[in-house]
């Protein structure tokens, strides 16, 4: 993201940034906006919806008589549910924190034909739409001019010294991690010394086998 910028001084690259976080904050916040009807953010949404799909068909039985642990059966699989603890065999529900296809049977089992209601419940609360607005709320301040800065004296009498370091004649080499989708092509080809043609060696050149 920050190719040319590289080049900049110390306060440009934070201030370039700062307005790149501050595009993504605006574009997630209108995103989330178009959805407020919504009680969970889209992803939420949409994994709620795949499980509930996928648990209509599992069988269910509670084991404990508590209204509490559940066995659910399908899917060629059997799962242990706890809607206690929101927890299920399947590790799913404790680790996504939204309930699986498992639990959800499990809650079909439990509250009737009204559970899709009651799923929210028993989902992460940072999920809803008002957490997530709230995570993009505050605005990303840019540095300010060096002329404005407010450097405590101590820190302006404190002298640091640099490293001792040799400098070498040759131009400065420059190394970095590719980026995502990022190739970089070798204009260098490897070329034989015994018939001249490129992409094998001497010691793998057909001429020198015979």
């Amino acid at each position: 993201m920050l190719i040319n910028e590289r080049e900049y001084p110390v306060a440009s690259i934070f201030n370039s940034i700062a307005k790149r976080f501050g595009e993504i904050f605006r574009k997630r916040r209108a995103y989330i906006l178009k959805c407020k009807d919504n009680k969970f953010v889209p992803a939420a949404e949409k994994i709620l919806r795949d499980n509930m799909s996928e648990g209509d068909s599992f069988y269910v039985e509670n084991i404990s008589r508590d209204e509490r642990q559940y066995t659910v059966s399908g899917s060629g699989c059997k799962a242990k549910v706890d809607l206690l603890e929101r927890s299920c065999s399947c590790r799913k529900f404790d680790l996504v924190k939204i309930p699986c296809d498992h639990a959800m049977a499990a809650l079909r089992s439990n509250h009737g034909v009204d559970y899709g209601l009651r799923v929210y419940d028993y989902s992460w609360p940072l999920c809803k739409v008002e957490e997530y607005l709230l995570v993009y709320s505050k605005s990303i301040n840019v540095v300010s001019l060096e002329s404005e800065w407010r450097v405590p004296q101590e820190l302006l009498d404190v002298n640091i010294i640099p490293s001792l370091m040799v400098t070498k004649l040759r131009r400065k080499k420059r190394k970095r991690v590719k980026g995502v989708g990022e190739t970089f092509k070798s204009k260098r080809r490897n070329k034989c010394s015994l018939c001249k043609r490129p992409g094998h060696k001497r010691t793998t050149c057909n001429n020198n086998k015979s």
